[in-house]
């Protein structure tokens, strides 16, 4: 049921089904080491305990996706041939990890063992937090290319405006999406520099020679952003057909007072006139896939409500994805701007009034991880137990893929007392060569209504191990209650097939599927035991070679029909 709020969007009941497909995200900064890792000094080993710890903690909130920042500036978290080790991970720019490892693997692996999507964060232009060149590292770009570079408010910034520099910056980002397993290249707001008083942009010399079209300052400094936008996007899609492009832009494109197409609000520096970022042309263009405005404001922030922001963006994403980048950490600020961030309440609001435009935005990213993991004001434990305690599926994008992996197959089940043991193989590459990413087993009792749309239903997601069975023990299920399960595959761009159905009620268990059977391999003979498995967290696959007694089959129930029957024609 829709009721209409005070704002007059639509505002979703407080009993509606929770959205099974919803983008849950946290941003993790590197520069500074705001989030990860916590100091200079970690070791390796202690590197990948507190990001397990992070990823662990963002898990249990229900997050599923994490935006890590790789390159904060022009240097790495990652081994690269063309940028120097960041100084946030080792300490000194261009020194190496000691014992020598490549934490981007690591990193990468390990969300996606979670069930996480991981978005590479590049920082495009941004090239130093100071100016003081000597204490950059011998192969930092700066030394073999001064004039690549501006000055401004004690930085050092890449010039936008010359072609040089948005080639190299292509080059980069492409030699991580070649070699690395990402899923999604993300930019946050820093194009050009945001405006400091009695500061200068030192781009006269690039205006003068790359400007055939002799268009005004404003627009030219534009326009080298979007080529730069346009050719990185074709080149991401031309390189891995796969991996998502987006942007997080400043909260605000313009204001309505400025442009009749933006928004009502009053925000000082907005991103298309003052940061030279025109994101709602890159949305119109389909150069990008999403976009994170970044609202970091209250619903009770005069100069930017956050309804009336959240509405304009609404109505100028374009059919392309999009997300709100939720101020976590303004709940951790002693500030008098802006008190409404002291009310718990606030941030739980936020997302009920995302979700009353549920065909326009399609989730959330917190900034940031630190935030997240302290709880502020017991926002972190709403997530968990209220606004998030049903898994979601990351929303899929069918102008990159529409095409559904092949369902499971060979489907069985077995069930000793209580426990429920599943097991199921994946189905051949799709059409389009794609195979099973996951799947999500579903669990229906009698009386309830049978479909994949309701994330209540969920017991399991259970990461694909290719050349396994694909096992899964469902230890809520009741002894003596009968269930359906539904198994669908799902492949990398959230593309969900057709289910393959199976229930307790039927003693030769089966599957009913759109492809034609193939060879069973054996089966373990036994499975066990795992922790309880709720609708609301899922529940642990189990591992796929074990070996012991002989499987139970389900006792025959030849005279009972009724919802099952029906349902799956017994």
């Amino acid at each position: 049921m829709l009721l209409l709020s005070a704002c007059g969007a639509p505002a979703v009941a407080q009993d509606a089904v929770p959205p099974k497909r919803e983008l849950r995200g946290i941003w993790i900064a590197t520069v500074e080491n705001i989030d990860w890792p916590s100091s200079r000094t970690l070791t390796p080993e202690q590197q990948r305990r507190e990001y397990r710890r992070m990823l662990d903690k963002g898990q249990q909130a229900g997050i599923n996706a994490v935006f890590v920042q790789v390159r904060p500036a022009s240097d790495a978290f990652y081994q690269s041939e063309l940028e120097p080790w960041s100084k946030w991970l080792t300490g000194q720019q261009g020194r190496a990890p000691s014992p020598a490892y490549d934490p981007l693997p690591f990193l990468i692996e390990e969300a996606h063992e979670r069930g996480m999507e991981f978005h590479a964060w590049f920082n495009p232009y941004r090239a130093s937090l100071d100016s003081v060149t000597r204490r950059l590292a011998s192969n930092h770009q700066f030394k073999q290319h001064p004039e690549w570079f501006i000055r401004y408010a004690g930085k050092l910034l890449y010039n936008p405006g010359l072609p040089e520099v948005r080639a190299y910056i292509t080059q980069v980002i492409l030699d991580v999406v070649r070699r690395y397993d990402v899923d999604g290249i993300h930019f946050d707001d820093y194009f050009y520099p945001y405006p400091e008083p009695g500061q200068k942009i030192h781009d006269e010399d690039a205006y003068a020679r790359y400007n055939p079209q002799n268009l005004a300052l404003a627009d030219w400094r534009r326009q080298n952003v979007n080529l730069l936008i346009e050719s990185l996007h074709d080149s991401i899609r031309h390189t891995k057909r796969w991996v998502k492009f987006g942007i997080s832009p400043f909260g605000v494109w313009m204001n309505k007072s400025a442009h009749p197409e933006g928004s009502d609000t009053r925000a000082g520096q907005p991103s298309y006139a003052n940061l030279y970022a025109d994101t709602r042309l890159w949305l119109q263009q389909g150069w990008i896939d999403y976009v994170v405005p970044q609202l970091y404001w209250s619903s009770n922030f005069k100069l930017v409500p956050y309804a009336t922001i959240l509405d304009w963006w609404a109505r100028n994403h374009f059919d392309r994805h999009l997300y709100i980048g939720h101020g976590m950490y303004r709940m951790l600020e002693n500030t008098r701007g802006d008190t409404t961030w002291r009310n718990p309440r606030e941030l739980p609001r936020q997302i009920r009034m995302n979700r009353a435009y549920p065909t326009d935005v399609s989730g959330s990213l917190f900034f940031s991880a630190r935030s997240l993991m302290a709880n502020p004001l017991h926002t972190t434990d709403s997530l968990r137990l209220n606004l998030f305690r049903y898994p979601a599926l990351v929303p899929a994008m069918p102008w990159m893929d529409a095409v559904p992996p092949r369902s499971a197959q060979n489907v069985l089940i077995t069930r000793a007392g209580g426990p429920v043991r599943l097991s199921w193989q994946a189905g051949p590459p799709a059409a389009d060569g794609d195979e099973a990413r996951y799947f999500v087993v579903y669990r229906f009792a009698e009386g309830e209504t049978p479909g994949p749309d309701d994330p209540r239903h969920i017991v399991a997601l259970v990461r694909h191990r290719a050349g396994q069975v694909q096992q899964l023990q469902d230890t809520a299920a009741r002894a003596g209650q009968e269930y359906a399960y539904y198994i669908t595959a799902v492949d990398r761009l959230h593309n969900e097939s057709r289910p393959a159905r199976v229930t307790t009620l039927s003693p030769q268990p089966e599957a009913i599927t759109q492809e034609p059977p193939t060879a069973t391999p054996p089966l373990p003979e036994t499975l066990p035991e795992k922790p309880v498995a709720t609708a609301a967290r899922p529940a642990r696959p189990l591992p796929g070679n074990q070996a012991g007694p002989t499987k139970v089959k389900v006792k025959e129930k030849p005279k009972k029909r009724g919802f099952f029957g029906r349902l799956f024609g017994k």
